[in-house]
């Protein structure tokens, strides 16, 4: 199976696709179909679904007589990579920048509560993963 092409390389229809997928963890093309916006025809559905397995994207596993698509990267793998991708494009890999942008975006300031929750994993944020 080929390595999948990054996110990037996905139009806007297949990137909706993967997010159901993602959402759902495992998915019909039906179930694909039903939870797309202004879906298209279920055959252009099960072409695009072929056309992401052949990218290296998604497997499936027959359930009877349908398939059920699966992702091939783990969906924390996947948020990561898209994390860092949205830094280094739109941040200046400025992860400070970042969270300044999404607290603006809600526009409302957070909770004492919310606060704690956050600082929690700044504490270790300069560590080396996996414990020092």
């Amino acid at each position: 199976m080929p390595k999948p092409t990054p996110h990037l390389d996905l139009s806007r229809r297949e990137r909706q696709i993967m997010d159901v997928i993602y959402r759902l963890e495992r998915a019909t093309a039906a179930e694909v179909l039903d939870r797309l916006p202004e879906p298209p025809s279920y055959s252009a559905v099960r072409t695009l679904l072929r056309i992401l397995e052949e990218k290296g994207h998604l497997r499936h596993e027959q359930d009877g007589q349908r398939y059920v698509y699966l992702p091939t990267v783990p969906r924390d793998s996947a948020k990561e990579s898209a994390l860092k991708h949205v830094l280094r494009t739109f941040f200046d890999n400025s992860t400070e920048q970042a969270v300044a942008a999404l607290l603006d975006i809600r526009g409302e300031d957070l909770s004492e509560g919310e606060l704690v929750r956050l600082a929690r994993p700044t504490e270790h944020a300069g560590e080396p993963k996996g414990g020092a």
